[in-house]
């Protein structure tokens, strides 16, 4: 055959060169090594979260048997979307390779904990840190300090060893952690966000504001009731104690 001989390429009438050819089938093979090392790279973080997720129930349960009761009401967790990660990296304009995607964004990787009181928050991430194999890259505590737009919660940015056949991966996951009234009012206005027209916005933006001062205040009080509640408790003998948490072992390791 001749370099010079036309190799039909599609149904379309479109002719490749061998030249051509090659270099099409290069660019293919590339692309095809990049989608393999993606989908390795999604199944890795995959596995973060399964481990933090873990040590998230293990607490639960120890606290349940400890205290008697569970902090968390609710666990979520997601590896973030092509088109999320896509148009995060655009919007900070970072090139878009999987090299930078796994050097450049952190939260690829996110759980989502739900509490009933603000005081479990940090009590939850407070035993998370301590653990010897979570390590802390980034801290910013939207309770303490609310986002203009009246969001609260406590995000952490951890990472984690995750173990394979062959080899050890540090891997980064955010942890989002909050109360069920932060929760509704975060999906409320995570709803306003995303829609394209909504009539008055100025003024839904300055109620929701204002929800989530009120709900601030409902969280705090909510705590102290609860506190005042658990301080006039008849304070339970040794045997009583033995006792509440016998009944309790079977419901909590039946797995």
């Amino acid at each position: 055959m001749s370099n010079h001989q036309m190799i039909p390429f599609d149904g379309n009438g479109l002719h490749l060169s061998p030249a051509e050819m090659q270099a099409v089938m290069v660019q293919a093979r590339k692309m095809m090594e990049m989608m393999v090392d993606y989908t390795d790279l999604r199944m890795v973080y995959g596995c973060a979260l399964k481990i933090v997720r873990t040590k998230f129930e293990v607490l639960d349960s120890e606290f349940e048997v400890r205290n008697q009761r569970n902090p968390i009401n609710f666990i979520s967790s997601r590896v973030k979307s092509n088109q999320s990660i896509i148009g995060k990296m655009i919007r900070r304009r970072i090139p878009l390779t999987i090299e930078n995607m796994e050097k450049e964004i952190q939260d690829i990787a996110g759980i989502r904990i739900i509490c009933s009181y603000e005081d479990d928050i940090y009590h939850l991430a407070d035993a998370l840190l301590q653990q010897d194999n979570v390590t802390l890259l980034k801290r910013k505590d939207y309770i303490a300090n609310p986002k203009p737009n009246g969001y609260r919660s406590l995000h952490l940015i951890v990472s984690v060893p995750v173990y394979f056949a062959d080899q050890k991966r540090d891997v980064p996951v955010e942890v989002q952690i909050r109360t069920i009234a932060m929760d509704f009012w975060a999906s409320l206005e995570h709803s306003m966000k995303y829609k394209q027209e909504i009539k008055d916005q100025d003024i839904v933006a300055a109620r929701l504001k204002s929800c989530a001062d009120r709900i601030a205040e409902v969280d705090k009080e909510m705590q102290d009731i609860r506190q005042q509640i658990d301080a006039g408790k008849d304070v339970p003998s040794d045997e009583d104690v033995l006792i509440q948490r016998l009944t309790k072992l079977d419901s909590i390791f039946d797995l």
